[in-house]
């Protein structure tokens, strides 16, 4: 009998390598029951439904709702996605304009092309600037952190949304930790209106676990129905459980991830004392993003060497290493990951990229771009023709092209230099 993913799975486990990549939960014995499995069951008169929830699902949110301190929070066992579908459904249910970051994932970008929703985009140093040129944006939506941990200046984003009363919308996705750190760095804490929490990138949840909080009460009735609109009439029980043991879990144990702060900054160190940089700025200050082409290592061949040392990264790119640790890393991990680090080898620094070319001209609607019918040509033959999808080197990790964008002169070379060789267009 063939089971070759079943296979794969068993495979990598094998390779017992420290895991500092998602789930939060690293696969630790003491991060989650081990019969879940047991308790995968459906829709039942004793366990309640999630887009009805009346019974133990409520109960379970307004827990959540308590831990977060929001008017509401509702289960999502459909991850972030779902949330953030969510959030934009109830910020803008007919349409309109949203003022967006330009650093984001696809899952929203295709979220605004299913709703018919016009982004006005925004580099993350010039939010603040375009939120008070569009007074008459649904929302604006934001990322932070970054995928590098880096966090936006919320609280400045949050004041200039409340002047125009435009709700702000947060995926924040790689942060629900934060409102357990010391200082508490969580959106919700600085002002945000709606933030999309994928609880299982740094808890012990399973993956698909997230939760949507709502701090404003404008939206909180209405949140159920919105996530219906995208979510499975079949929810894993298993994920919505582990929600519930997390939060549970967390209401004794919150210090665990100032705990985690103090290991992490003793890693940092070392890493900084071998030559190697890190994002400077507010950041995550659990998330260890190794700068390797500061000492003139790519972060792919960082990423092997790590691997080799028994160390799973969560992702690479031409010039990072990131690596997501969670209270459930044991101390074998974190000593797995402090010598890997030491066998760096440090040399001259590789050359810094390109800036970043000019926003181009937005030439169709996004759902247009999205839904007509393209083709994948020649990146050289595509100067001039529409975006069909977004083009995102990494790093930086910003789209130099959205759908429905003229792909311009400018994106062609800069896209060539990360090695694009061929892109989508509309036809």
């Amino acid at each position: 009998m063939s089971t070759p993913l079943y296979t794969a799975l068993l495979r990598h486990q094998a390779l017992n390598r420290a895991s500092f990549h998602t789930p939060g939960h690293k696969n630790n014995p003491f991060s989650l029951p081990q019969d879940l499995l047991s308790l995968d069951f459906t829709e039942l008169p004793d366990t309640d439904s999630l887009f009805e929830a009346d019974g133990p699902i409520f109960e379970a949110e307004q827990l959540a709702a308590k831990l977060f301190g929001t008017a509401r929070t509702c289960i999502s066992a459909g991850g972030c996605t779902l949330s953030i579908q969510a959030m934009f459904r109830l910020a803008a249910p007919n349409g309109g304009s949203i003022v967006c970051s330009r650093v984001l994932h696809r899952s929203a970008v295709n979220a605004m092309a299913l709703l018919g929703l016009h982004p006005v985009w925004a580099m993350p140093g010039d939010i603040i600037s375009v939120i008070e040129k569009n007074p008459n944006a649904k929302a604006v939506y934001v990322t932070s952190p970054n995928y590098y941990g880096e966090l936006l200046d919320i609280s400045a984003i949050s004041a200039a949304c409340k002047k125009q009363d435009i709700p702000l919308l947060v995926d924040n996705a790689h942060g629900t930790h934060l409102m357990f750190t010391e200082p508490k760095l969580h959106p919700l804490t600085f002002g945000a209106s709606m933030t999309a929490c994928s609880a299982h990138k740094t808890l012990n949840v399973l993956t698909g676990g997230a939760w949507l909080n709502i701090a404003d009460e404008r939206f909180a009735s209405g949140a159920k129905e919105a996530m219906a609109l995208f979510g499975s009439t079949s929810p894993n029980y298993a994920i919505m459980a582990s929600l519930d043991l997390a939060r549970a879990w967390l209401e004794v144990h919150k210090k665990e991830y100032v705990s985690l702060q103090h290991k992490i900054n003793e890693l940092k160190t070392a890493a900084a004392q071998h030559g190697i940089a890190q994002p400077g700025g507010l950041t995550d200050p659990t998330r260890i993003t190794l700068n390797t082409a500061s000492i003139g290592l790519s972060g792919t061949a960082a990423a092997e060497i790590f691997r080799g040392a028994g160390v799973e990264p969560e992702f690479a790119d031409a010039a990072h290493v990131v690596l997501i640790a969670t209270p459930f890393n044991t101390d074998s991990d974190f000593t797995r990951l402090a010598e890997a680090i030491d066998l760096l080898p440090v040399r001259s620094p590789l050359p810094v990229h390109a800036a970043l070319p000019p926003l181009p001209a937005v030439k169709m609607p996004l759902r247009q771009a999205v839904f007509d019918p393209s083709e994948t040509i020649a990146l050289d033959s595509a100067t001039g023709r529409i975006a069909a999808e977004a083009a995102c080197p990494c790093p930086p990790g910003v789209p130099v092209a959205m759908p429905g964008e003229e792909l311009t002169k400018e994106i062609i070379e800069f896209l060539r230099g990360y090695g694009f060789f061929s892109i989508k267009v509309l036809k």
